[in-house]
């Protein structure tokens, strides 16, 4: 067993890409490290294990099937108080020297489902899917605020590639005309994107790189059955 299935839905998600300061954005489908970062928490892997996540990383191919994309929210947020600059002094606006607010935006996937499937060595495998069924630390999808409404753990199996797996997996109930694939692929092969974790508390990331394309539903099994 080579390939863990990992179910990804909920009302909200929230797979940051390139969030920084006030703009808090989401990536369309699941990234790279916010799955490493799940599986870490059902791990109990926290900050003084970043060696243990990068090497799990490391081990690790992924790949995304967009069952269902979901809808943009952008939430507006504003945060009074605690802001220091850089000299490490709290900021305070000059009219009223009061604590200074900030605005924040955040954006989130609405109604969103995603089918991810990881392969690596069969004993890594082993690991993580007895993790994801009983976790140390409850999972949430992309931010704490964001909790999953079906059980993550989706299955098991042995597939030659990500490809074959992510289309020989049931639908479901889950029936769009066509459906997007992302997978990990070789350098130069694909789109680059920044989300292979180095470090979760430097928020440090090497590139991946992916290609996408589109496959049609009956291309993909539809009988009831999680493994191969």
């Amino acid at each position: 067993m080579n390939t863990l299935f990992i179910r990804l839905e909920g009302p909200l998600q929230s797979w940051g890409l390139r969030a920084r300061w006030g703009e808090r954005d989401t990536a369309l489908e699941p990234t790279k490290s916010g799955v490493i970062g799940l599986l870490a928490c059902a791990l109990g892997w926290g900050t003084d294990r970043q060696e243990d996540i990068r090497s799990l990383s490391a081990g690790l191919r992924c790949g995304v099937r967009v069952d269902r994309p979901g809808r943009l929210l952008i939430d507006y947020h504003t945060v009074v108080g605690g802001v220091r600059s850089a000299d490490g002094r709290i900021k305070i606006t000059q009219s009223t020297r009061e604590p200074e607010t900030v605005v924040s935006h955040r954006f989130y996937l609405c109604g969103a489902s995603f089918l991810v499937a990881v392969q690596g060595e069969d004993a890594t495998i082993a690991r993580v899917s007895d993790a994801l069924q009983a976790p140390v630390w409850p999972p949430f999808l992309g931010r704490r605020s964001c909790p999953p409404t079906e059980p993550l753990w989706a299955g098991t199996g042995d597939y030659a590639n990500l490809m074959e797996a992510l289309t020989a997996h049931d639908l479901g109930a889950r029936a769009p005309k066509a459906v997007r694939l992302i997978l990990d692929c070789p350098p130069g092969k694909g789109n680059r994107r920044n989300d292979e974790p180095l470090s979760f508390v430097e928020r440090t990331y090497a590139p991946r790189y992916v290609r996408e394309q589109s496959v049609a539903v009956g291309t993909i099994s539809v009988t009831v059955g999680d493994e191969k």
